[in-house]
Order: C-alpha cells, then structure tokens, then sequence
C-alpha cells in the first residue's frame, strides 16, 4: 500500500508540475517549424499564427522553414516542452509510406494540438493544354498513359496527395514531378513543363482571370464562393473522388497536456477572432478549429487510409 501511495503521490506531482508550467508558457521564444518551403499555404498559416500568438503571449513565435522529412525529424526529436511546434498537412501521415529512411512516425511521434484550417485545392492545368473539363483531361491522359506529369510542393505535401487520389480514382497513368515549394511547383505549370497541378483558391483565381492557367475542378465537398462557376471533382465525373485536407499544428509525443490545452485554446480563440479568421478566408482557407483529442483521431485515420491508397497505388518507400 505504501509502495502505490508513493506512485499515487508522484503521479499527483508531475501533474501539478506541468499544470503549473502550463500557467507559465511560454516563458520564452516558442518555434513553429514549417516542413515546406516559403510561399506554401501551410508557411502562410504558420506566419498568421506566429503574428497574432506572439502579441497574446508576449513572446516571440518564430517561422522557421524547413523542407521535407528534416523538418518533421527536428521536431519529433525536440524536447517536448510546447517550445517546438510544428505546422503541417495531410500529406504528413504518409510520410513513413513513402520513405525508408525517415527516423519518425508520422502518427507516434507527434500529438495533434489542432486543425487550423481546411483549404480546398483547385485542379489547374496547363494553359496550352486543350482540355476545357475535368472529363477531358482524363480522356487525354488515358490516351497516353505516362506522358502528363503532375507538379507538387513535394512528397508529403497536399498537392502531391490529391494528385495521387486523382490519379487512382481516374484510372490514369501520370508521373509524379516533386518541387521543394509551392512557388516552384506553379511555375512549372506555367512553363508547360508539367500538365497539372492542385493549387490554392487564390492563386486559381489569379492564374486563370490573367488566362495563364485553365481551372477546371476544385477537390472539395462543395463548390466555393470564389471559384462558383467550377464543379467539385465529384461532380465532375468522378463520384468516387474523396479528399479531405487539413492543416494543423502537432507538438512532439509526450507533450506536458496542459500545455497542448492551453496552445489549443489559444489558437482556437484566435481562428474564432474576426481579424484571423477573416484573413485565412481571404487567402482561402477555412478555419477548422477542434480539440487534439479530435485531431489526433482524424491523424490517425488519415494515416490509415492514405497509406492504403499510396499502398494500392504501387508506391513502395525508397
């Protein structure tokens, strides 16, 4: 009895400790690390957030970009104190799928803080490409199979995801054309060096008023008010079109909870805030708001069911 009291009482402490560390964070410069290059959606996101968090807490929040697994990787191994966060998408759960030599579990080596926001992608092609619907489009990649290419923000990210769930749920054989940014990604649409890629709402409307891209589908549940005229996937041909995306901030495992109720809390006030949330949907993101043991459900479905996907595809990490 004396032995479990002991326990008892440990347990009792390290729970008042970190209850009374969580009253005091952050006492210092807490980093947000982006594992995309400058120009993305989620680098966006992260530097809204880091605006707006180092004015509520009155410490500095810093954006810090790193590209590809080593900013994941940093991450998972930074101390679990709330000082290192991590803003990322989607395309995160599968990161183990498609690589052999990332030292991380997307799923185990992170706790899920919150969803920031849905961001539906827009499906642009080339604008020298003469294809005008989504069925089109993939008439003529089932015509020659291999020969359009897709650009993304690189493995892991979104772009990448929705052109690998459109590949499957069309059928068609296209090649998969990485980019260590978003930026990098568009211009290489605009050049014709690739035949498709999945952007943002804004960048959509922009390239294609100037008539530099054709959109022709949006990959979300519903048509959006900016795009009203552009059908959903589904509705465009194939039913069996589902994507879900998100953006969402993770901690590093073992985490203190009351620190990632008390980072949830502050950023859920803040994506609830007129001044946040209308600036995430002017650049066309949706603020999605939920507790981390919502978003941790959500991480561990999607890790699920994406890396079937990427599975049934015949993609083998490397």
């Amino acid at each position: 009895m004396k032995f479990l009291r002991r326990i008892g009482f440990a347990f009792f402490t390290l729970l008042m400790a970190a209850g009374a560390q969580a009253q005091t964070y952050p006492s210092r410069s807490v980093r947000i690390v982006v594992p995309f290059g400058a120009g993305s959606i989620t680098d966006s996101l992260a530097r809204i957030l880091a605006e707006r968090l180092t004015g509520m807490w009155a410490q500095s929040v810093v954006v810090e970009n790193r590209p590809g697994p080593p900013g994941a990787n940093s991450v998972a191994n930074s101390t679990p104190d709330g000082y290192t966060l991590m803003l990322t998408s989607t395309g995160h759960v599968i990161a183990k799928a498609i690589s052999k030599t990332i030292s991380f579990d997307p799923v185990t080596d992170f706790t899920g803080v919150i969803q920031v926001a849905n961001v539906p992608q827009v499906l642009a092609v080339a604008q020298d490409l003469p294809v005008k619907s989504l069925k089109e489009f993939i008439d003529a990649a089932r015509a020659k199979p291999g020969a359009f290419n897709y650009s993304s923000a690189g493995v892991a990210s979104s772009s990448f995801l929705l052109g690998e769930v459109l590949r499957q749920a069309a059928d068609i054989k296209m090649v998969h054309v990485p980019f260590k940014s978003a930026s990098e990604a568009v211009t290489a649409l605009l050049r014709g060096d690739v035949q498709m890629y999945f952007m943002p709402i804004l960048d959509a409307v922009e390239l294609g008023a100037a008539n530099k891209v054709r959109v022709i589908a949006i990959g979300s549940g519903k048509r959006v008010s900016q795009l009203p005229d552009v059908p959903t996937i589904a509705e465009a041909g194939l039913p069996s079109f589902q994507y879900e995306g998100w953006f969402g901030v993770l901690a590093p495992a073992q985490t203190p909870r009351p620190i990632i109720d008390r980072v949830n809390t502050d950023i859920a006030t803040l994506l609830r805030s007129d001044d946040v949330s209308g600036r995430l949907l002017r650049q066309g993101a949706i603020p999605a708001p939920n507790s981390p043991a919502e978003f941790d459900a959500i991480i561990k479905a999607d890790a699920e069911r994406y890396t079937r996907i990427i599975a049934a595809a015949g993609i083998t990490a490397n």
